[in-house]
């Protein structure tokens, strides 16, 4: 009989202590023989090269260990901004979290991130105050902190005693306490009516009834138990695996439903096979079996793969059995499938429940250009970029006009990172240019554009297309909608155009995306025989670009969200450096003899303030950021190179076509 399956995601920021955290879980559970160190490089779940070198977790990781009948899935994932995707990811799969914060470092910026995005997803989520032995330790600050910048219903369940100390010790708290009682309803009540009408009525709930309402609570990700320790000793973990199984409800799972199920990760084997992570949410899946996926592009169209499971394994705490037919992949497990060369991250199995949900985090707001070392690298360089781009549909590539390829990042080290890989796993040898930002198009109005179907000459088109172009609401991406039957045309005229239209947004006006923008398809025509697909792929960029040049355009750059703490005699120093910098103070906050200002700062600027904080802050001030917002571009905005023909300089666009992207490149 198999074991129910939790699936649980360990998410903090970086050096938080996330990663020992999941190996002293695997060890006190049994489900690994040696404590792993990742100062020694030998955790379980940072098994590749470089995130040993590194001492980072780069891409998630599963591993699993037994607490009685019950199976927990851990999902490692990455704790450094610059691989939040990654994170993004897993949680699309998760049945819980647990939020690692560290004793002395406190709350960071990437953990307000993580903590607004789990809250978003209503995902159950335990709060782990992590190095409580460790010099500077301030679990009962901490807590304060956690309750003012993550959530107002952090419940503690643990006390800790001789903080800072080897000696320190999280002992465990218990609702018959009246006192831990009285807390607990209280933080409940932030959230619950009910539970606060009868508070104030003096009508406490029983130890009993308030365990219920905590259970009912944390499920719902209503509320947040704290629990501290160490995964260094481990004080405190098996507290935190008791309350795993304590306080997070096994979720329902259809095993004789159609298999549905999602992609989150995307690994190759020395040889280069690609295996695919995949959570199962309802029916069961077996080896050979023939499966279809589903996919969303980055620019939202959609698209689908089949192929046939080769070979099939299923997580344990021994590591990952082979299923070869007999063994099935059951709805709430998470396996590795074999023999789908065409699979990527983010395909979708059936219907999964969490299928639809939307990006939580910012898409990359950095480029940067990529040249092999030697020119005979070329074809091997864009080759392995676009297989890296199978595990991670964000690093979108794009060929310029000299033949240079730029990559979409998050920062700098991921694409140190990144050239690592082309290095280790590709043997090619990449130059790196700097990172810049990635400003960005939306529409200034409304734009309409017709060409009527012709045929005058060898390189006009056989296809009538009407367009219109109009903007949305700032976050709605790209949207395209038919005012015309499907069977006014051939289906895959219909998909030539959308397919088209999509390409054309990604280079707009003055060569940048254009994004929060609605398409309306609103006439076409065709002519039998002699129209095909291609009339309507190469005529839509014309229209579509004269609909644009009409409805004209906006820059806009991106910006970050920067966090300082900064000593209070140099407030006034550091608020005139951010107004040379175009930052603006959105929050600011006094705590003791500093303040913590929450500011907006464009992406370009941002290592101009940090190169300047340790100056002006006379060293004691610090720092945190992470991509969020926008703005308008004021004077000349910034254009970047086309990487096609113009299709508002009709000739060139024609000429472009006939030669094709390479010739048109030479030439």
């Amino acid at each position: 009989m198999p074991f129910p399956t939790l699936n649980i995601g360990v998410l903090a920021h970086v050096d938080a202590g996330k990663t020992s955290l999941t190996e002293r879980l695997l060890f006190d559970n049994g489900a690994v023989a040696r404590l792993g160190s990742v100062d020694e490089g030998s955790t379980r779940t940072d098994s590749g090269e470089l995130e040993r070198e590194r001492g980072i977790t780069i891409r998630s990781a599963v591993a699993a260990f037994r607490v009685g009948r019950r199976q927990v899935n851990l999902v490692d994932t990455p704790g450094h901004p610059d691989f939040v995707a990654e994170v993004e990811r897993a949680l699309s799969v998760l049945d819980a979290a647990v939020l690692v914060v560290s004793a002395v470092e406190g709350v960071q910026a990437q953990t307000r991130v993580l903590m607004r995005s789990l809250r978003a997803a209503r995902l159950p989520t335990l709060l782990f105050v992590n190095k409580i032995d460790r010099a500077g330790a301030r679990p009962e600050a901490l807590l304060a902190d956690i309750r003012a910048r993550l959530t107002p219903t952090a419940v503690p369940l643990t006390t800790v005693t001789d903080p800072g100390t080897r000696g320190a010790r999280a002992l465990a708290r218990s609702l018959a306490d009246p006192a831990v009682r009285a807390e607990v309803g209280q933080a409940l009540a932030e959230r619950d009516d009910a539970l606060l009408a009868r508070l104030v009525d003096d009508r406490p709930p029983s130890a009993g009834e308030l365990s219920a309402l905590l259970a009912g609570a944390v499920s719902a990700g209503r509320a947040h138990p704290v629990l501290a320790g160490s995964a260094l000793t481990g004080e405190g973990v098996g507290a935190l695996t008791e309350a795993l199984t304590a306080w997070v409800g096994l979720p329902e799972a259809g095993d004789s439903a159609a298999p549905s199920g999602t992609v989150f990760a995307v690994e190759r084997t020395g040889e280069g096979e690609k295996v695919a992570y995949l959570r199962l949410f309802e029916g069961r899946l077996r080896a050979r079996r023939r499966v279809t996926f589903r996919r969303r592009e980055p620019d939202g169209a959609r698209g689908e793969f089949t192929g046939r499971i080769s070979r099939l394994e299923v997580v344990a705490p021994d590591g990952w059995s082979v299923g070869r037919g007999e063994t099935p992949l059951r709805a709430g497990e998470i396996g590795r499938l074999h023999g789908l060369p065409g699979v990527r991250i983010g395909d979708r199995l059936g219907d999964p429940p969490r299928s639809d949900a939307r990006t939580r985090f910012a898409p990359p707001s950095l480029e940067t250009v990529v040249r092999p070392a030697s020119p005979a690298l070329r074809t091997a360089l864009h080759a392995a970029l676009t297989a890296l781009a199978d595990e991670d549909p964000l690093i979108r590539t794009r060929t310029a006009r000299d033949g240079t390829l730029s990559v979409l990042l998050h920062g700098a080290v991921q694409r140190e990172v990144l050239g690592e890989r082309l290095r280790r796993d590709f043997g090619v040898e990449a130059v790196f240019s700097p990172v810049t930002p990635v400003y960005f198009e939306r529409p200034a109005g409304v734009g309409t554009s017709l060409t009527e179907l012709r045929k005058r000459g060898p390189n006009d088109f056989w296809a009538t297309v009407g367009l219109r172009v109009e903007p949305l609401a700032a976050g709605e991406g790209l949207r395209f909608e038919r005012r015309v039957e499907w069977g006014a045309l051939p289906r895959a005229f219909h998909l030539a155009v959308e397919e088209a239209v999509r390409h054309t947004l990604r280079q707009g006006l003055r060569g940048w995306e254009v994004t929060d923008c609605l398409v309306t398809l609103y006439r076409v025509g065709w002519h039998s025989p002699n129209s095909v697909a291609a009339d309507f792929r190469g005529l839509t960029p014309v229209v579509l670009m004269r609909a644009l040049r009409e409805a004209g355009t906006r820059v806009y750059e991106p910006c970050q969200s920067v966090e300082l703490e900064i000593p209070s005699d140099t407030l006034h120093t550091v608020a005139g450096r951010l107004a040379t910098v175009g930052g603006r103070v959105l929050d600011s906050a006094e705590r003791g003899d500093s303040w913590l200002l929450t500011t907006e700062v464009p992406t370009r600027l941002v290592p101009e303030l940090v190169a300047a904080l340790p100056e002006l802050t006379k060293g004691e001030g610090a720092h945190w950021s992470r991509p969020e917002g926008d703005r308008l571009v004021r004077g000349t905005p910034p254009s970047r190179q086309r990487f096609t023909g113009d299709p508002l300089d009709y000739r060139e666009y024609l000429r472009y076509l006939s030669l094709g992207p390479a010739a048109y490149e030479e030439g």
